[in-house]
Formats: structure tokens, C-alpha cells, sequence
């Protein structure tokens, strides 16, 4: 161990969280406990975890711990090593706050009166997912961070498939596995090529390894394979709009917010490694997430899946953390501090909102969906009214994942816009070229998520109800409402006091510079106190005039009626936008990357009975490339297959075989 006592107590802090979110539902899993007793007490110790872990957290970023354990095991990959440092605090922020926050709102959205088959299950491992995620990002060996990394994919398909018995739960499951233990090859490969370049299983110290060494580039590589197929980095982003639409709510909370990020803390640790980074690395990451960023937000235009078109706009997301990156690694490329500061703090800044506001947005999407028992957005509308917390509480999402002021997805983009504005004026060559591609990708990128916004916000919440309101609806309890009012609150804090951030962000990005390495002070390079004035203004202008509203309704007679109609004499619900209908413009320019599936009625006759049209965005790189390139696979090695017959002393004999030629490989 290394460190002195205030370092110890801020990673006991952080192991004690960990430990405690392990065992958070073993008394509910080994039946002690009533189910509602068993659910109380886990939620009760999630929420001590994560009050505890994020005192440590917040220890370690101010003060800059960084603190080392050691513990022998009799497992390969040498001894099991575990660290804090303000990297790794970082990353625990979102994790804890968001698994506290889905817990409380589990209590409600999935009680165990309700739900006897299945809480145990599901209550076990969130908290086991939640325990492996925090010991994945303290990993410091390989055989500590591949076995907490297992642990985490396993526990993620288990709540994944809490309806098993729902056929697209269970395929969205069995695809989920193949993605996850795809990329798991990968990092055994990875690690493989960490020992060869650096003599030993424990991570390497922090610019230790020149990036112009003959494994560095495998390294980079296999490690892009391996974490973006976690981070749902596009093309790798096959599994995740089935496995975040079908999830319960709470766990695509955790999925989307939480989970994806471990896959981004993976690639920045082992970028973190490396010293003289080559421009292309930079190049090839922006252009990554350029394409994650704008695919993402055109293919969440096209959905009808409430849940779906949130999983596709995490993607997009991503691609926006991940040019924050890449804008990193072109100014470490290029020499340039402002790059790296302006790139590395966006990125991670983005890290800890998109946590906030698209855990907000699948906890809403969670309440719209247990009121009126549906995903599809056209069977819905006019939910305001009866809704409204919740509505409120989307609607604050809505502007977050916007980037718009007065919310915290506004600032952490803004710092990236200023990496690229930066990189683009100052640079040379084709890092600057790279930069001034992105910039405007990244506008476009605001652009279509706002277009998309609006579609969901008028489709869901406003208008008239497109099929018959449920009679019992009403608003979700407080232990539903408080996690949204909390995240609410969260992205309005860092949205107009940005400041307040600067030096949890400054401590996260030295420890991911090594130690040599000097940065400018990121106030000096962002004007965040103007930007806490833009947004205060802009709080007080919208609560003044909500206000006035309200002033004038309550001196006013106000009557309802339906919406004018152009002078038509029974208007009717199907008059209103649909969500097709609203995104059809967009949907057909960008036809040929969406690839979008129509089906029109056969119209015969002056009264056609019964027409009915359908479209259809489909998972394209899924359907038009993974899976008729699989099945191309199967159909070439299928004679391969006729080694498989189920016959003992064939398999016994294959085996004897294999023994003999790596006995032969070894002796030479």
C-alpha cells in the first residue's frame, strides 16, 4: 500500500462502497427478508454506498490522492492491484449518484408486491452490476480488471433479461452477450500486448510507454475494438438500442448513463499509458466519433420506441465524449496544452452530465411508460396534463441533451467547441483539418437532437391523446419523482455554476497527463463566469415569464377546446403529427445512410376499406451488414462443422492433438 491517511481513508471510502453495493440485495437473494422488506434494506444500503463513495470521491479530486493496494492471490496474471486516483473518482461520481437515484426510483417503478418472480434476481445483481463497475475503474492489474469486467457483463444481462419470458427481452439478451464477450476477447488481447511491451500484468505507469513502440499501435487498436464495443461506439453499437429499449427503466438508466462509460474510462487508461501519441491516433478517434455522433442522433429521428430512440441518442452521445477525445489526442499530438485541457475536460465534463440528463430521461421515459403501459410514441399524447412532474422533469432532460443553456450539456460542449475552434485557428496541417470537420458535425449533431426533441415532446406531452388515456393514470409516487428531481437539480447546477466543476476537472485530466506535463488553468481558456451569467439570466427571464403566464390564466376565463382545424367539422386525434410524419423530412434526406422501410396500403376503389401505412427505420448496420455477413460466414464454414458430430472419442482425440502440437510450439 501507498499513501498517507487521508489518501487511505478516501479509497476505504471508495472499496466500502463497492463492498456495500455487493451485498446490497444478498439478504433479499437468500430470502431473509420479506421481498419488500429485502428491497427497502437494499435500496437503504445503496444509498449509504453511495453517500460514502462520493465522500471519497470528492476527497480524492480535491485533494489529488492517489493511493495504491497490492494483494497476493494464487490466480494468473500476477497479483491483484487496486488504485484510486482523480481519474478514477471521476468516473465513480456518475456511477454512484446514478445508482442511488435508480434504486430509490426502483422502490415503486418495480416493487416486490408486484413483482415477486423477479425482484430478487434483479435487485441482486443491480447491485452487483453497480459494485463491478466501481472495481473495474480501481483496477490496476489485468486479473483484477478482466474479472470485475466479467462480473459486470454478467450481472448487465442478468437485469438486462428481468422478463425472460418476453421473446425480445431474451434476444436482445443473447445479442448483448455475443457484443460484450466479443470485446472481452479483445481485452484479453490487450493485456496480452501490455505484458509483452511492458514485462508485466499490473497497468503501466502513466506516460511509460512510447506510443511509437512495434505493439503500440495493436494496442491502440485492440483497445478501441475492445471498449468501444462497451461504449456503443459506432459500428460497434450493434447491441445496444435492443438492450436498453427492453431493459426495465431504472437498468437502462444505469445501462445508457453509467455502463457505456466504463467502456470510455477503459480507452482513456489505456491511452493514458502511452507517450509521443501520432496524430493519426487523434485523427482516427474524432472521425469515430463524428460518425457515432451524427449516425446516432439521425438514427433516434427515425424511432417510434420511446426507449429505443434514447438508446440511439446515448450513441450519439458517445460520439460527442469521444471527439472530445480525439481533440485531446491531436493536441498531445501536435504539442498543444489548450487542446488537451479544452478536449480532455469537455470530454469527461460530458462524461458526468450525460450521466445526469439521460438517466433523467429514462427514469421519465419510465414514468410515461408505467402510466400508460406502452413504448410506442403514436399511441401516445396529451400527457402533460396528467403528468406533469414527469413532463417537467423530461423537458429538463430534453434541453440538457440539447446542449442548450441554461443546463449542463451546454457547458461540457461548449469547452469541446472551443478545443476545435482552437485546433482548427491555431493548428496546421491535418489535425487542424480534423478539427474543422468536427465543429460543424458537432453543430449538426445539436441541430437534429433538438429537431428530435421537439418530435417527442409535442408527440408525448402534448396534443390530444392518440388512443384511449388508461382510466387509473396518475403521476408516479415521490419515490419516482425525487431521483428526477434530484438529477433535475444536478443539471442545473453545473449549467449555470460551472465553475464549481473546473477543479474536479483540472484533477482528473493531470492524472491522466503524465506527471511532467504542464496545462494552463481552464478558467483562463473558458469564460465560465459569463457563462453563469448568460444562464442565471436566462433561469430568471423563463421563471418571470412562466410567472406572468400564470398571473394572466389566473385573470382570465380560459375554456377548452379542441385544436382549430382549418374549418374541418370533426377533427379528430389522427389529424395531429405522428412521430413518422414529424421526422419524415429529415428521415427522407438522410434516406440513404437510415435506409428507412415503407410499407403503403394497396388503395382499390373510391373507399378503400381499412388503409393502413407503416414505416419503418431499421437497425441498418445490424440487418443490411453484421448479420448477412454472418450468415455468409456460416454458409462458407459450414463443412467445418462436420468435425462437430457428437461423437467422445473424436473430441478426446482432438485434444490429444492439440496437446501434442503446443508440447512441439513450446520445446522450440
Amino acid at each position: 500500500m501507498s499513501g498517507g491517511l487521508t489518501e487511505s481513508l478516501s479509497a476505504m471510502l471508495l472499496i466500502g462502497a463497492a463492498l456495500t453495493a455487493a451485498f446490497s440485495g444478498v439478504p433479499l437473494m437468500l430470502r431473509v427478508l420479506s421481498p419488500a422488506h429485502g428491497q427497502r434494506v437494499a435500496t437503504s444500503a445503496m444509498v449509504v454506498a453511495a453517500a460514502g463513495g462520493l465522500a471519497g470521491a470528492f476527497m480524492t479530486l480535491i485533494h489529488r490522492h492517489h493511493v495504491t493496494y497490492q494483494l497476493t492471490w494464487p490466480l494468473p496474471f500476477g497479483p491483484a492491484e487496486c488504485g484510486i486516483d482523480p481519474l478514477t473518482a471521476l468516473f465513480a461520481l456518475p456511477i454512484l449518484i446514478v445508482a442511488a437515484c435508480c434504486s430509490i426510483y426502483a422502490l415503486d417503478y418495480w416493487p416486490a408486491q408486484g413483482n415477486p418472480r423477479t425482484v430478487r434476481k434483479l435487485t441482486f445483481f443491480f447491485g452487483l452490476l453497480i459494485s463491478a463497475m466501481l472495481f473495474v475503474i480501481m483496477a490496476r492489474s489485468a486479473g483484477l480488471f478482466l474479472l470485475a469486467w466479467e462480473i459486470m457483463a454478467l450481472a448487465a444481462y442478468f437485469v438486462l433479461t428481468t422478463d425472460d419470458h418476453t421473446p425480445a427481452v431474451r434476444d436482445a439478451g443473447t445479442l448483448y452477450m455475443i457484443c460484450t464477450h466479443t470485446g472481452t476477447l479483445a481485452l484479453f488481447a490487450l493485456f496480452a500486448l501490455l505484458k509483452s511491451s511492458s514485462g508485466a500484468f499490473t497497468f503501466p505507469a502513466a506516460a511509460s510507454l512510447a506510443a511509437t513502440a512495434p505493439l503500440a499501435t495493436a494496442v491502440f487498436l485492440v483497445a478501441l475494438f475492445g471498449f468501444g464495443f462497451k461504449a456503443g461506439l459506432m459500428p460497434l453499437h450493434i447491441w445496444l438500442p435492443s438492450a436498453h429499449a427492453n431493459a426495465p427503466s431504472h437498468v437502462s438508466a444505469i445501462m445508457s448513463g453509467v455502463m457505456l462509460k466504463i467502456g470510455i474510462y477503459g480507452l482513456l487508461r489505456t491511452l493514458s499509458f502511452f507517450t509521443g501519441i501520432p496524430l493519426w491516433w487523434g485523427m482516427l478517434v474524432i472521425v469515430l466519433g463524428m460518425l457515432s455522433g451524427v449516425c446516432g442522433v439521425l438514427f433516434a429521428l427515425g424511432q417510434h420506441d420511446l426507449k429505443r430512440l434514447l438508446a440511439y441518442h446515448s450513441i450519439e452521445n458517445i460520439g460527442i465524449i469521444t471527439m472530445g477525445i480525439g481533440t485531446a489526442l491531436i493536441g498531445s499530438a501536435t504539442g498543444s496544452p489548450i487542446l488537451i485541457l479544452l478536449g480532455m475536460s469537455g470530454a469527461l465534463l460530458h462524461v458526468l452530465n450525460h450521466a445526469t440528463f439521460k438517466a433523467l430521461l429514462f427514469l421519465g421515459a419510465g414514468s410515461v411508460i408505467h402510466a400508460v403501459a406502452t413504448r410506442e410514441i403514436d399511441r401516445m399524447g396529451g400527457l402533460l396534463r396528467h403528468l406533469p412532474w414527469t413532463a417537467v422533469s423530461f423537458m429538463i432532460g430534453s434541453v440538457a441533451i440539447c446542449g442548450l443553456p441554461p443546463l449542463n450539456g451546454f457547458v461540457s460542449e461548449f469547452l469541446i467547441y472551443l478545443g476545435l475552434f482552437n485546433g482548427t485557428v491555431f493548428g496546421n496541417g491535418a489535425g487542424a483539418i480534423a478539427t474543422a470537420l468536427a465543429a460543424p458535425a458537432l453543430a449538426l449533431i445539436g441541430a437534429l437532437a433538438v429537431a428530435c426533441f421537439v418530435k417527442v415532446i409535442g408527440v408525448v406531452f402534448l396534443g390530444a391523446p392518440r388512443s384511449p388515456i388508461p382510466a387509473h393514470i396518475h403521476e408516479a409516487r415521490w419515490t419516482m419523482l425525487l431521483p428526477m428531481t434530484i438529477l433535475s437539480l444536478i443539471c442545473f447546477i453545473i449549467g449555470c455554476f460551472p465553475g464549481a466543476v473546473v477543479p474536479l476537472l483540472e484533477s482528473a485530466v493531470d492524472s491522466w497527463l503524465p506527471p511532467s506535463a504542464h496545462v494552463p488553468a481552464l478558467t483562463t481558456l473558458a469564460p465560465l463566469r459569463w457563462i453563469t451569467i448568460l444562464a442565471v439570466t436566462l433561469l430568471v427571464i423563463s421563471l418571470l415569464g412562466w410567472w406572468l403566464y400564470k398571473r394572466r390564466l389566473l385573470r382570465s376565463t380560459v375554456t377548452a377546446s379542441s385544436t382549430w382545424g382549418c374549418g374541418y367539422p370533426a377533427p379528430t386525434s389522427r389529424m395531429q403529427y405522428s412521430a413518422s410524419s414529424f421526422a419524415a423530412m429529415l428521415v427522407n434526406l438522410f434516406a440513404g445512410v437510415l435506409r428507412p422501410e415503407r410499407h403503403s396500403p394497396h388503395i382499390k376503389g373510391p373507399f378503400p376499406a381499412d388503409p393502413h401505412f407503416e414505416s419503418h427505420v431499421p437497425e441498418a448496420v445490424l440487418e443490411r451488414i453484421y448479420l448477412p455477413l454472418l450468415a455468409r460466414i456460416y454458409e462458407k464454414f459450414l463443412p467445418i462443422r462436420r468435425l462437430q458430430h457428437g461423437q467422445l472419442h473424436l473430441y478426446i482425440l482432438y485434444t490429444f492433438i492439440t496437446l501434442i502440437l503446443l508440447i512441439i510450439v513450446s520445446a522450440k
